[in-house]
């Protein structure tokens, strides 16, 4: 059995502000290589830590959202996207009760596992990857954080709880349905091979919901995503406040704006129409978790693995918002024309880089090319992919330019 954190004689320090359905680190499952606890950090805490400070967190500075860096200083990147992301997590933990360090933690290493140049990086990888496993995201964050971190002389990854993980993993809900067959997500392609390694070693439910927390933080992600993905569009004209109108929950808002407002600036137009967003996006969220949460009514932490459905989910209204943002979004922003050719020649960039490391894996750093020969093909591909999932876009770039006579600029 895992090693279990007490704090205080089991009892922690604001567990009266907390519901008995939020997780708790003094009866943490812990983690898999046992710790000492600290004197000043509970264990949720101390993985947030762990996360702030990881290599993979600092790259995230210079990963792209859904621009590449070089559009303009005021988009998102994968860092701004991940703190905001952590802000609205946090607010949501602590209005339904659930802990706020673990709802943090998980917002903070959601995108860990991300690739260079956004999504268009992970597709292009996944491509490469076809045949030798694939490559997904969340699968690649849980290899980071348990395996390609090398930060502490006792571990591999940063060790962090078996809360952290299980929320990592799931927290797009469970994998497996309880028959042990995969759900519609990964039934075409099977559970990843990182989640299935580590599954081995520690039980993470895979046929179970995750925490509430990780709820929250999947949730938070879809909201930060909406708010800025429109902030950001609007910023580099590839639509206008008028465009917006066309999603009626948009349309709404900006009457709204309008009349409390009229003949507000464009850019104090966009900031009100942002907040908006994400105010009425999380006070819908409160509101329909908290009714959830009542008719349930879970004792513990388990209780809400258990259930038959999410506890944290938005309302009927606003998840119709949010589809309809997301089908705005895609056509007008994710493949506009403008994106497309830039998209292109990132995916070429991932695509050429992986090519010539297959080719010669000692073009790599001698500590990634160190006994790559030696690999059978779907170990020498992970391990390119692995060194090709933790490029910045920079770093991607320089890469292929040491390598290959010509570079896109992504312009």
């Amino acid at each position: 059995m895992p090693h279990r954190h007490d704090a205080e004689g089991g009892r922690e320090p604001g567990d009266r502000w907390r519901a008995p359905y939020a997780c708790r680190t003094a009866t943490s499952r812990g983690r898999l290589v046992v710790e000492p606890a600290s004197p000043t950090r509970n264990p949720f805490q101390r993985d947030r830590d762990r996360i702030i400070h990881s290599t993979a967190f600092r790259r995230l500075k210079h990963k792209t959202q859904v621009f590449v860096s070089h559009e303009g200083d005021h988009f998102r990147t994968r860092l701004t996207h991940t703190i905001e992301v952590a802000q609205i997590a946090r607010a949501l933990a602590r209005a339904l009760g659930l802990d706020e360090d673990l709802a943090e933690a998980l917002a903070l290493a959601h995108d860990l596992g991300h690739t260079p140049f956004g999504h268009t990086g992970e597709d292009a990888l996944d491509a490469c990857m076809a045949g030798l496993g694939g490559f997904d995201h969340n699968a690649q964050t849980l290899r980071i954080v348990t395996r390609l971190e090398r930060r502490y002389a006792g571990f591999d990854g940063l060790n962090l709880t078996w809360e952290t993980l299980e929320g990592l993993v799931k927290h797009n809900g469970p994998l497996l349905f309880p028959d042990g067959t995969p759900t519609e997500r990964y039934a075409t392609s099977g559970i990843p091979a990182a989640i299935v390694e580590y599954q081995a070693k520690q039980d993470l439910w895979l046929d179970s919901y995750a925490s509430a927390e990780a709820q929250a933080a999947a949730l938070a992600d879809d909201i930060a995503y909406n708010a800025h993905d429109i902030d950001d569009g609007l910023r580099a004209g590839l639509f206008g406040l008028s465009d917006l109108r066309a999603v009626p929950f948009l349309a709404e808002l900006l009457d709204e704006i309008d009349r409390l407002h009229p003949g507000l600036e464009t850019t104090r137009a966009t900031n009100e129409l942002v907040r908006r967003v994400i105010t009425r996006f999380v006070e819908g969220v409160i509101a329909e978790s908290q009714a959830r949460l009542e008719e349930l009514a879970p004792r513990d932490a388990d209780a809400i693995r258990r259930a038959r459905g999410p506890v944290v989910a938005f309302p009927e209204a606003i998840e119709t918002a949010d589809r309809e943002i997301k089908s705005f979004l895609y056509p007008n922003m994710y493949r506009h024309a403008r994106i497309a050719p830039i998209r292109a020649d990132a995916a070429q960039v991932v695509t050429d880089l992986f090519g010539r490391f297959s080719a010669d894996p000692d073009l790599m750093p001698p500590d990634w090319a160190a006994g790559c020969g030696n690999l059978d093909s779907p170990r020498r591909a992970r391990r390119i992919a692995d060194y090709i999932a933790g490029m910045t876009d920079w770093y991607a770039l320089d890469e292929h330019r040491r390598l290959f006579d010509a570079t896109p600029s992504l312009r």
